[in-house]
């Protein structure tokens, strides 16, 4: 026996099993959509309109047997357990977006401390080396000035300054730790080329 919901048959005829069997094959497709409407993902949509037969399966007792009560009490789970699903995902967003920056900051800063204290322990080291190293490595490495540059300023020849570089580099090597002397050599390296 079809189930007619314009002629509301008489569904005491029918047994609670044949009821919600006529109802999910009338309604299921509908739920389906009007879930999608809201929550834009068929998947949810489907699980939605699927837990709203589930609702009215579990309180069959408690809902009016008038086909029009059943309609109601399917369109009303289905809109009521949307909106909670909306509503959660703001929330998630919300949250998402108020703490995924504090993550991205604090990398930030970690990163920072870290190379604050890899230069102050090169510029500690390069306070310990001889005062020519020192000058000449300062206004190369630190100002960027090219050898020539530093030989004409200083009045020393091209050979001079490459000489007191590499001499200066072998001392920081024994004065850092590798890790910084690497990170040191890897930037030196790097602004060279």
């Amino acid at each position: 026996m079809k189930l007619n919901l314009k002629s509301e048959p008489d569904l005491v005829a029918l047994s609670q099993e044949e009821v919600f069997e006529q109802f999910f094959k009338n309604y299921y497709p509908r739920l389906v959509y009007f879930a999608f409407q809201i929550l834009g993902d068929k998947t949810k949509a489907e699980d939605t309109a699927q837990e709203a037969f589930i609702k009215f399966w579990d309180h069959k007792e408690e809902v009016s047997q008038n086909p029009v009560a059943i309609k109601n009490f399917l369109y009303s789970t289905v809109k009521n357990a949307s909106l909670n699903i909306v509503r959660h995902e703001k929330v998630v967003e919300k949250y998402k977006s108020n703490f995924a920056p504090l993550e991205a900051e604090d990398a930030t800063v970690i990163n920072h401390i870290i190379q604050s204290e890899v230069l102050a322990e090169i510029h500690q080291a390069m306070q310990t080396l001889p005062e020519s190293c020192q000058r000449i490595s300062r206004m190369g490495y630190l100002e960027g000035m090219k050898n020539h540059e530093i030989a004409a300023t200083l009045g020393i020849s091209i050979n001079t300054v490459k000489t007191q570089k590499q001499r200066a580099m072998q001392l920081l090597r024994l004065r850092l730790n590798p890790e910084t002397f690497a990170i040191l050599a890897l930037v030196l390296d790097h602004s060279f080329n």
